[in-house]
């Protein structure tokens, strides 16, 4: 199961961080990234939200290109 952290840093700044636990421990964590306003760190969760959908995986086509040949 995979979750969101968000933590206040050492410098004041809002860090987020995508879990993962499994038996009740986490078992990995992937930093995201700190953000100093409101903008930056609503864009540091939806990066998040995207790693746990799997939306940070390339793609090994390049889908605008075969979609432009069809036409």
């Amino acid at each position: 199961m995979a979750f969101i952290r968000k933590f206040k840093t050492g410098s004041g700044a809002t860090g987020v961080q995508v879990c993962w636990k499994q038996g009740g421990k986490v078992v990995r964590t992937e930093h995201i990234g700190s953000a100093n306003s409101e903008v930056a760190l609503l864009k540091l969760l939806e990066e998040a939200r995207e790693v746990i959908r799997g939306k940070d995986q390339k793609s090994l086509f390049n889908m605008s290109k075969i979609k432009d040949q069809k036409n």
